[in-house]
């Protein structure tokens, strides 16, 4: 599993999308922006962040830092927000912490010019992972010492919202036209090249085995290793057949 700290202190809520997220100092000594398992979303997006979090870290990409962020709803007891007060009463126990960049800039497209190689790896990772979360008005890319930082996983993965029907999405085509780094996405084929055959099923196996079983508990599966294999077959095949999902005529 993630590394565990525990929350000390509450700071102050990031008011960016629906998930309500807050900035949290831990007994570690870091800043975190946690992610709420009360939150609307609900404990999948936490799943879905630390799978494509850590498998992307895996892959070379640079994504902040995770762990699991053990919180105690009295932490925000002198926020005077009901609404952050009633999110922090319904998450006490495991959370989803990211490291907070301190000073990291959003990404402009127009001011950060990106790498043709570097976005040609973050384009295809998201067509993998199904990232609709990552266009030219929501990028959820940080420039941090220069360098590109990827966070926010959270609407990655969707077929898990219905697991019945996952099977009929798992060779689903990716909609690259408002992806943030289309334009500078030109070496999609060696990007499916490389990437591609380092996606196994022991990679995935291991990035799996870091997701809490209690967020993986609930009615789709009896137990969480089931919801890991369930998981860790649906991606394998996926990857297996990237000519099926790739925008037309980038797959190698």
């Amino acid at each position: 599993m993630l590394r565990q700290v525990t929350g000390i202190r509450y700071v102050t809520p990031l008011r960016e999308g629906g998930s309500l997220p807050g900035v949290v100092e831990a007994d570690d000594l870091g800043t975190y922006v946690a992610k709420f398992r009360g939150a609307g979303q609900g404990p999948k997006a936490l799943v879905a962040e630390v799978i494509c979090g850590e498998l992307g870290r895996r892959l070379g990409l640079s994504v902040p830092r995770l762990v699991v962020l053990e919180i105690d709803p009295v932490i925000g007891r002198a926020e005077p927000d009901q609404e952050v007060q009633e999110l922090l009463r319904n998450s006490g126990g495991g959370n989803l912490g990211m490291d907070f960049l301190p000073g990291a800039l959003g990404y402009d497209p127009l001011a950060h010019p990106v790498d043709a190689a570097l976005a040609s790896q973050v384009l295809w990772f998201d067509a993998y992972v199904e990232n609709v979360d990552r266009s030219w008005r929501n990028p959820n890319l940080l420039i941090w010492h220069r360098a590109l930082w990827l966070i926010d996983h959270g609407a990655t993965l969707y077929f898990h919202h219905n697991w019945p029907r996952a099977d009929a999405a798992v060779h689903r085509a990716y909609r690259a036209d408002d992806h943030v780094l289309a334009p500078y996405a030109t070496r999609l084929a060696e990007a499916d090249a490389e990437l591609a055959p380092r996606i196994t099923p022991d990679l995935l196996t291991e990035v799996l085995a870091l997701v809490p079983a209690e967020w993986l508990t609930g009615p789709d599966f009896d137990h969480p290793d089931a919801a890991r294999a369930a998981y860790v077959d649906h991606l394998a095949r996926r990857v297996a057949r990237t000519d099926a999902w790739l925008p037309s005529g980038s797959a190698a």
